[in-house]
């Protein structure tokens, strides 16, 4: 059980989705791409599909010990060979969104100069020379903090440039001081086309999963009231500001409105304050990225070390099995709270009662004694280390540099990533996203239910099976949105 609390997850959760990709100030754009009906509506669903995704990693989150929820150890006890894929899909993600945070500043910092100071100090109007200096000073020291918890100050501060971007796009939009305005569309699209071109920016704008876990796991209290209030907090606060930025900032400039909103406003002290503010915003954000990515490079090492042993078996379900059964063979043999364990067909370890009608799979069932129980069995059997032990000392760091000092050479290197971040994002978004909870969601959640004699599942209540079902679904949503975003971006230059 962590110290965190539910606030301090939700302010980390926010910044997490306001930041990543386009985020908000690319939400008038989409708006003007689908028309504000449709544009609307977009919005409103895929904070409705990212929510259930991450409400799916909070329920999944169960079936591992406490602490240890990652999407590693889901995969231990579902896939264990594809565990690495998993976290590779993570690294590349995460890394990409950190090199494009560190561009950023490379690309405003001297039109904020400048604005300030003119042409006099070619040094100061140089990309190369403000991301050094952001990157030794700032972003660097903060990547090196072991819990993201110590983040949530860095996130306020953040989360505060976000409430100054707002009121600009607000003040404007009251103003109406926007001299070069298009038309406005309420029910018609902007083109065929700009819908698929936009769909990327707003289906993505709620992407935060790949921290999940790890503030799942430092939460002093993991009820599912904590975690759905983390969820819908985040979730509902990014979703309002979208809506509210996305109708005023497209009213505001019509369809004349371009991809980052506050590049559109004329040049003044507010909208250098502006830049400002998206400087500090992501600068304070790349942490953010920066720890899921070390979390999951420690997992693909720890995989690597012990490729051997978890190539030569099914599963630790599997061990589990034969350990009970023979347990159960000897007249010495005890038990865990008068059940058996029995292994279904993806390989997950679960507890069935004698009568074989009720069963707890290390979740949120109304057994927690019996759940609590099997947990400290299967760590004294050593046959459930779902998770790799996180990083630490000299390898922390180590990773913790590569990370930082890769990140800073791309960035320095090239001054656009948006396509390359289009195909990551198209694939490793809409993995993280939706893919791997709807995946886990629909194997893990009711197993406990399942009868291993028959391979049906018996007796289980109406509303885990509709939530299977929607696991299901939110897989298949995923599979689509990676097939629509790919096919924008390769065919139509779309960028998010």
């Amino acid at each position: 059980m962590g110290e965190a609390t539910w606030q301090g997850a939700a302010i980390n959760l926010l910044n997490t989705i306001i930041v990543l990709g386009a985020g908000m100030l690319a939400m008038p754009y989409a708006i003007r791409s689908d028309g504000i009906f449709i544009g609307v509506l977009v919005i409103i669903l895929s904070a409705m599909t990212s929510s259930f995704g991450l409400y799916l990693q909070g329920k999944c989150a169960k079936y591992t010990p406490p602490g240890q929820a990652s999407f590693f150890s889901l995969s231990q006890i579902t896939y264990p060979q594809l565990g690495v894929v998993f976290d590779l899909a993570i690294v590349i993600k995460c890394f990409g969104v950190g090199v494009s945070y560190l561009v950023v500043i490379g690309d405003l910092m001297p039109q904020i100069c400048e604005t300030l100071v003119g042409d006099d100090h070619p040094l100061l109007l140089e990309r190369n020379f403000w991301i050094t200096i952001f990157m030794a000073f700032i972003v660097a020291p903060l990547s090196y903090l072991k819990k993201m918890d110590s983040l949530k100050f860095a996130s306020m501060v953040a989360l505060s440039s976000v409430a100054y971007l707002v009121i600009l796009v607000f003040v404007h939009f009251f103003k109406h001081d926007i001299q070069d305005k298009g038309p406005v569309r309420i029910f018609k699209p902007y083109s065929a086309t700009s819908i698929l071109t936009s769909f990327p920016i707003v289906v993505f704008g709620y992407t935060c999963h790949q921290n999940m876990f790890t503030l799942i796991n430092e939460l002093n209290s993991q009820s599912g009231k904590i975690v759905n209030k983390v969820i819908f907090t985040a979730i509902g606060i990014a979703m309002s500001l979208y809506i509210l930025v996305g109708l005023t900032g497209y009213i505001s400039f019509g369809d004349k409105v371009g991809p980052n909103i506050i590049v559109g406003y004329t040049k003044s002290l507010s909208s250098t304050i502006g830049r400002v503010a998206i400087v500090i915003l992501v600068m304070l954000s790349y942490p953010l990225q920066c720890h899921p990515a070390r979390l999951s490079v420690g997992h693909i090492i720890h995989y690597f070390r012990n490729i051997k042993e978890i190539s030569r078996r099914p599963s630790r379900a599997a061990l589990l099995q034969e350990q009970r059964l023979s347990n159960s063979s000897s007249p010495g043999s005890r038990k865990v709270s008068q059940a058996s364990v029995s292994v279904d067909r993806p390989n997950r370890a679960y507890l069935r009662s004698e009568n074989d009608e009720t069963a707890v799979l290390m979740s949120n069932t109304e057994s927690e004694d019996t759940s609590l129980d099997l947990q400290h069995e299967l760590l004294e059997q050593g046959l459930l280390k779902t998770a790799a032990p996180p990083l630490s000392g000299k390898s922390f760091y180590i990773v913790t540099t590569i990370i930082v000092t890769l990140s800073y050479l791309v960035a320095i290197s090239v001054t656009s990533l948006a396509h390359v971040l289009a195909f990551v994002g198209s694939t490793g978004s809409t993995s993280i996203s939706f893919i791997l909870p709807g995946v886990f969601g629909y194997q893990l959640i009711g197993s406990e239910f399942l009868n291993m004699t028959t391979g049906e599942y018996e007796n289980i209540p109406k509303k885990i099976k509709l939530l299977r079902y929607g696991a299901a679904v939110l897989s298949a949503w995923g599979v689509l949105v990676m097939v629509v975003c790919l096919s924008a971006t390769i065919f139509l230059g779309a960028t998010h």
